[in-house]
């Protein structure tokens, strides 16, 4: 991988005259490689890596769908998968090998949110075989960063 969008992965807040340095490179010449990088759609974005949990507010609720279709005849899956990604609730939507199709990550203020939007949403759209929902319960890892969790020794709490 390019050793410039490895940096920027792991601290995309990186200055390009830090970047430089560490690259070996003129600073001018960072920025011009970043921007080709946008405009070519390498970079999607940039955003923050957040642990819900330690997050003011952190109430929200997401979980992995696993969603069966129905391939589109000279559309594939990409036509419903790209229906899919549109929907707000929709973090990601990514296509599978496997057992299911597509892997479906979305977020709602409460179960029953998520819930509803794979019920009135989801699962109505033409195409869509089966849905198989799995809520989020704690994280440890994410995109590469270790969550702050309990010490050992500690358990989430069980209702009867």
């Amino acid at each position: 991988m390019d050793p410039l969008i490895e940096l920027l992965q792991k601290n995309a807040r990186a200055s390009t005259v830090d970047l430089a340095e560490l690259l070996g490179s003129d600073p001018a010449e960072i920025e011009v490689r970043i921007a080709e990088l946008r405009e070519s759609g390498v970079i999607l974005g940039y955003t923050a890596v957040i642990d819900p949990e330690h997050a003011a507010g952190g109430s929200r609720v997401s979980a992995l769908i696993e969603v069966k279709v129905t391939p589109e005849r000279g559309g594939g899956f990409d036509r419903l998968a790209g229906r899919v990604a549109k929907f707000d609730q929709v973090e990601s939507c990514v296509l599978m090998s496997g057992g299911y199709d597509l892997s479906v990550v979305v977020s709602g203020d409460s179960l029953q949110e998520v819930a509803r939007f794979v019920s009135e949403k989801l699962s109505s759209l033409e195409g869509v075989i089966s849905t198989a929902t799995h809520f989020h319960l704690k994280t440890y890892k994410r995109d590469g960063f270790l969550a702050k969790t309990e010490p050992c020794g500690t358990r989430l709490p069980v209702a009867p």
